[in-house]
């Protein structure tokens, strides 16, 4: 228990004259109820040391009596009216920078270009008022309707000889905080300290402020420089681009800057025509849809020719450009301005004097308004470069992203190196001003690398894994399960099902696995159907096997191996997946056979039937023997998994899932169990996993981890995946506290602490390598990961989501439709393995 340190930044103070510069305030007020992070107590000293580089950068500081000053901004156009375009912001601030320098105190700033903006050492007054001008060269929304935006008519023409279209804004300044730059010194010294996060999230702003100057594209810590060097091309019309994510971190050894590689997907710039065929992956633009076409370009930005101009595309024309007609301003021979009809080719070449090439045959780009269209010929406009890309790439893509990212450590550390010189962060105005310097070099710390624990299989046979890997051969698993009452099912794919059949069968054996004859039909997908949407194929296949099955004697299977036709993305996992866990309570296993198929693709796939049926693959050979591992094994101990997916960034309508899993039979920890549920869009918190689920009457049901275990666990250990170091007092004091009425594990011995993580990556019955991460998170990833498909083909209505189990909505907030209940016979299973 303490003091909360850096969970946010404290409310404005009280009005004071705007002349005067605020004095030191008092030390914030500790709540006594709020968690903070344990502090390390020494290190380890297992394993043979090592001397490792790290790919953080040290932080100088010389300036720990200084203050950082909030100051919170309120930008409006002249009538009032506040200004929410974004990007615009950081160009109007750097308005006021530039010309009231004096009126600053002659101050650098740093700002997130939006409502915040810090300074070292305070403005010369609390509340500072300016107005700014910028010059903008016109847009779309200046044109006559229905016109090309180069020179439509004459009031066109003489808009153009114009200087450029200015527009006044109104900037408030108002002081909301100070932070004590004597947080940082803590820091340096391997201290964490009140104010600290917040002085973190200052030097982070200064980072990327100095990012957007460069012209970087700017996602979250990461930024990305528009170099053709850094773009990989992953198909589709999708670039990958190579940048870099950066953030100030706290360590044993001080302060440091991280930085690491990054990618993000953008639309491949250049002409828009260029674009479309590799979008739609197609030799000639006769052969473009225009329809997928529309939808595709929708919202993006072009470069139009020979204005230079900047547009957003709102939509295509309905007719090509030498048929699309719209209404221009012209003098008639008595000087008479009247409206003429014309098509925008015969404009373009006639009037204008501009040759088309190819854009008579095709759509015109539109960038005006639905009522109000402005159409410019397709070979005139060029996608602006890094236009993030938002959709899901598919399996090829993201394969072609893989191969084309790799990198091996010495390229990585060039990469890294170039990248920090590139930044030249230690030039930035406001960094110097703040006392902060940052190191070129690679921090070098000690490390230890820890013996493999050893592994039981079957037979009683023991063995250690060589560089985290190893195999089944001539090995059998450690509890084979038998594979009973077994149906297969083909949505279509090419393949031998009866050569598969008897190949899993053979080599289940040669695992110790009894795989007894599957049901004599192979159920075939009906080719009428191929072609429906995915819940019917799922619903027509569900339909063909309770037909034949009523027909024989083999009575409901408790296990179904799916074939389908492709790899990864397949439309009909989701729906499968739900029909037989949801509705069904049948283990299921998807596979996409290649037409090879070998004996270590065949054991793969039977190691996660073997575990989803309840068998082990293997054991870590101190579960067994509890001398070994005193730490988890002779007190009743419950390791935990938590992760939230948030699904892709283009899928909008899709909730986050939030997912906990607790290991089951004590004292064993390679067995799992989950519990899934639904949260609003991007909520990282999980806050309703640990309530009781209730259903449609209200009353409680068992669905969860806790109430699942038939004795309280003395100890939990808890391993949470996806958050940042900022959000760290958001877990211990929203989702720890749901387990507080829970004894908590206490280890005054690190190196127990070590072995038992070490050996968790040893315990993923998915595979026979040692995994990154524990396998508890793994889990927990693999099982939101997998309902996350469930939910994206749910069809209940909003109304529906206060009265069942799993949904949360909160006050004011888009009600989120609950996940699905497991069917009783497999919630309790490893079914996401």
């Amino acid at each position: 228990m303490g003091c909360d340190k850096g969970k946010g930044l404290p409310p404005p103070p009280p009005v004071v004259p705007s002349n005067l510069v605020p004095e030191l305030e008092p030390i914030r007020a500790c709540a006594a109820n709020t968690l903070l992070p344990m502090a390390r107590r020494g290190s380890g000293t297992k394993g043979v040391k090592t001397h490792l580089l790290t790919n953080h950068f040290r932080v100088n500081f010389n300036n720990s009596n200084g203050h950082f000053f909030h100051y919170s901004v309120a930008i409006t156009y002249e009538d009032g009216r506040p200004v929410e375009a974004k990007g615009i912001g950081r160009k109007i601030l750097e308005k006021v920078q530039e010309t009231y320098r004096t009126d600053l105190g002659s101050k650098y700033f740093a700002s997130d270009g939006e409502k915040t903006l810090f300074t070292v050492g305070a403005l010369p007054s609390n509340k500072l008022d300016f107005s700014v001008v910028l010059e903008d060269t016109p847009s779309s929304r200046n044109n006559t309707g229905n016109a090309s935006p180069n020179e439509s008519n004459d009031a066109d023409r003489k808009r153009s000889r114009r200087p450029n279209q200015s527009k006044k804004f109104m900037v408030e300044i108002s002081y909301a905080a100070r932070i004590p730059m004597q947080a940082i010194a803590s820091a340096l010294q391997g201290k964490e300290t009140d104010y600290i996060q917040d002085a973190i999230r200052v030097l982070d702003v200064i980072l990327r402020q100095s990012a957007a100057r460069q012209g970087c594209l700017l996602v979250r810590q990461s930024f990305f420089h528009n170099d053709v060097q850094n773009f990989v091309h992953v198909g589709g019309g999708v670039t990958g681009v190579r940048g870099f994510h950066s953030s100030f971190r706290t360590t044993q050894g001080g302060l440091s800057l991280n930085i690491d590689t990054s990618t993000t997907m953008v639309v491949q710039p250049g002409h828009v025509v260029d674009f479309l065929l590799v979008n739609q992956n197609v030799k000639d633009p006769k052969y473009l849809d225009w329809n997928k076409a529309r939808r595709a370009l929708k919202n993006l930005r072009v470069q139009v020719a020979p204005s230079n101009r900047e547009y957003k595309i709102t939509g295509l024309s309905e007719e090509r450009c030498q048929d699309q007609m719209f209404t221009r301003n012209s003098k008639n021979e008595k000087g008479e301005v009247e409206e003429v009809q014309t098509t925008v080719y015969k404009y373009f070449t006639e009037f204008r004097g501009i040759p088309l090439r190819y854009s008579g045959d095709f759509p015109c780009i539109n960038v005006g308004k639905p009522k109000r269209p402005t159409f410019i010929p397709i070979e005139h406009c060029e996608l602006v470069s890094l236009q993030r890309y938002t959709k899901s790439l598919n399996s090829l893509q993201r394969a072609s992203l893989v191969e084309k990212s790799r990198q091996r450590p010495p390229e990585r550390m060039a990469s890294l190196t170039n990248g920090l010189k590139k930044s030249n962060y230690n030039a930035d105005l406001v960094l110097q001003e703040s006392g902060v310097s940052i190191g070129s070099s690679f921090t070098q710390v000690e490390g230890r690398v820890l013996p493999a624990p050893r592994l039981k299989v079957g037979n009683g046979e023991e063995f250690q894994p060589r560089d985290g890997r190893w195999n089944f051969n001539y090995k059998k698993l450690v509890e084979p399960v038998t594979v009973t009452k077994w149906a297969v099912v083909n949505f279509s794919a090419r393949c031998d099902t009866n050569r598969l059949i008897s190949d899993l069968i053979r080599c289940g054996r040669m695992k110790g696995i009894n795989v007894e004859a599957p049901y004599k039909v192979v159920f075939q997908e009906d080719p009428n159907y191929r072609g429906a949407p995915a819940n019917i194929r799922v619903e027509k296949m569900f339909e063909q096997m309770q037909s034949e099955l009523r027909k024989g004697k083999e009575g409901r299977p408790k296990f179904i191996l799916c074939i389908l036709a492709e790899k990864k993305n397949s439309l009909v996992y989701g729906p499968w997946k739900r029909r037989n866990l949801v509705e069904e309570g049948i283990v299921t296993q998807c596979i996409a056979p290649t037409p090879k198929i070998n004996d270590q693709y065949l054991t793969n796939v039977l190691l996660k039937i073997n575990a989803k049926l309840g068998g082990l693959n293997s054991l870590l050979a101190m579960e067994r023997s509890r001398a070994m591992m005193p730490l988890v094994t002779q007190v009743p101990t419950f390791i935990v998994g938590m992760d939230v997916s948030h699904g892709s960034p283009g899928q909008s309508d899709i909730p986050s899932v939030a997912a906990v899993v607790g290991s089951i039979e004590w004292p064993l920890i390679s067995k799992y169990r989950a519990c899934v549920r639904t949260q609003s869009r991007k909520v990282e918190m999980i806050d309703n996993l640990f309530k009781p689920a209730t259903n449609e009457k209200g009353e409680p049901v068992d669905d969860g981890i806790f109430s699942s275990k038939k004795r309280k666990p003395e100890h939990i250990i808890i391993f949470r995946d996806g958050v940042s170091e900022s959000q760290f007092n958001q877990v211990l004091n929203i989702e720890l506290d749901q387990m507080m009425q829970c004894m908590l594990l206490d280890i005054y011995g690190l190196d127990d602490l070590q072995e038992l993580v070490h050996s968790l990556s040893y315990v993923y019955q998915r595979s026979t390598t040692a995994i990154s991460v524990v396998a508890p998170v793994c889990y927990a990833h693999l099982a939101a990961a997998q309902m996350g498909t469930v939910m994206k083909f749910e069809d209940m209505s909003l109304s529906e989501t206060s009265s069942t189990h799993g949904g949360i909505t909160t006050p004011g907030a888009v009600p989120v439709p609950p996940m699905p209940k497991l069917n009783a016979n497999v919630a309790s299973s490893m079914f996401f393995c």
